[in-house]
């Protein structure tokens, strides 16, 4: 059984995710402060984390800073926010998904399963190591290090180089990408995979080494 964490200090609305989830066999806990909730994120291991941004003792663009620093579990922002800042903000802070109150609890428990699924998928290799030149993907610690040393990265980055990584010398459009790594394309636009293809290569190239190359109206491939 799939086991959620949600941060939420709307009781009502807390339960109520809970009730649809629970009803589709996912197994929920629940947190009603940012603090709280960051704290059993760390000390548990969830298939998957649903936060709100507006919480009591931390908000939860803290949370996720915090906890990317240690975990990259799935994150689902669910939130009365509905600007495109605080979208841009999210994702980029990690977020893999962002919705807005009010919601249809039948979609967000379809989102959880997609984002679940697909993060599993996307780290199934256990024990895979890919190395190429000074770059190394531990997948079974799911760790990146350049010249032995560990460099942080967000979910969807950390999920955009693995796979990449896992198809070297395919080329893929950015459409192609946008479809594998992030799926639910009601979020965002395929312009993000360009933002995060430039922050992965910022932290992985070296001066003698570009792993990620751009093919010119065609898309990317990893060498």
């Amino acid at each position: 059984m799939k086991k959620i964490l949600i941060i939420e200090d709307d009781r009502s609305i807390a339960e109520l995710e809970r009730d649809y989830l629970e009803i589709n066999d996912f197994k929920c806990e629940l947190a009603a402060r940012g603090t709280t909730g960051l704290e059993m994120a760390l000390a548990e291991n969830y298939d998957l984390i649903i936060i709100d941004i507006m919480l009591p003792g931390m908000d939860g663009f803290e949370v996720i800073t915090e906890l990317r620093k240690k975990k990259q579990t799935p994150v689902i922002f669910l939130s009365a926010r509905s600007g495109d800042i605080d979208k841009i903000r999210g994702l980029g802070l990690g977020a893999d998904d962002y919705m807005t109150k009010p919601f249809s609890p039948n979609e967000l428990v379809a989102r959880v399963k997609a984002h679940i699924s697909r993060h599993e998928a996307l780290t199934s290799n256990s024990g895979d190591i890919i190395t190429a030149g000074s770059l190394t993907i531990d997948n079974d610690a799911h760790k990146i290090t350049v010249d032995g040393k560990e460099i942080s990265f967000t979910a969807k980055e950390y999920d955009l180089l693995l796979f990449l990584a896992q198809n070297p010398n395919r080329i893929f459009s950015k459409e192609a990408l946008f479809d594998k790594i992030w799926g639910l394309d009601a979020i965002g636009d395929v312009s993000t995979v360009t933002v995060h293809i430039q922050r992965v290569r910022e932290k992985i190239n070296t001066k003698n080494e570009n792993h990620i190359e751009t093919v010119w109206g065609v898309g990317y491939r990893f060498s």
